[in-house]
């Protein structure tokens, strides 16, 4: 999506979350999430990132796909790992942002979290980004 208005199938999913244990989350985050999703090699991920506040109180997960279908692998892949008990234990969900065309199934799957939604509008992205 180079061009100025183009559409656009990526999507991005934005979690915000309360930390529990600072100490624990840090670690787990880096050494323990990160990784896992890394060597999962979904083709169709471009993006896990964890941002944390100054005081380490509060995260966000900011993940980015190349379509909807893209991001059910990983909602998918993360159902079936034990990253998704180990992650309640360490921060308390407070909010779900879906940005892109989610497909029905998305909007299925992480309305179940809350989740609020914005479908693509306009704008461009100079990111050239090709499935792996």
């Amino acid at each position: 999506m180079t061009e100025l208005n183009a559409v656009s199938n990526r999507m991005v999913l934005i979690i915000d979350c309360r930390v529990k244990d600072i100490e624990r989350f840090n670690t787990w985050s880096k050494d323990r999430a990160a990784k896992y999703v890394y060597e999962l090699k979904e083709e169709n991920s471009i993006s896990y990132e964890w941002h944390i506040s100054e005081d380490g109180s509060e995260a966000t997960l900011i993940e980015a796909f190349t379509d909807s279908d893209a991001m059910m692998v990983r909602l998918g892949n993360h159902a079936a790992s034990p990253l998704a008990s180990e992650v309640l234990e360490l921060v308390d969900i407070t909010d779900v942002i879906c940005l892109g065309n989610a497909n029905p199934t998305a909007v299925e799957a992480l309305s179940a979290w809350g989740a609020r939604f914005r479908s693509h509008h306009s704008g461009y992205n100079r990111e050239i980004v090709a499935p792996r």
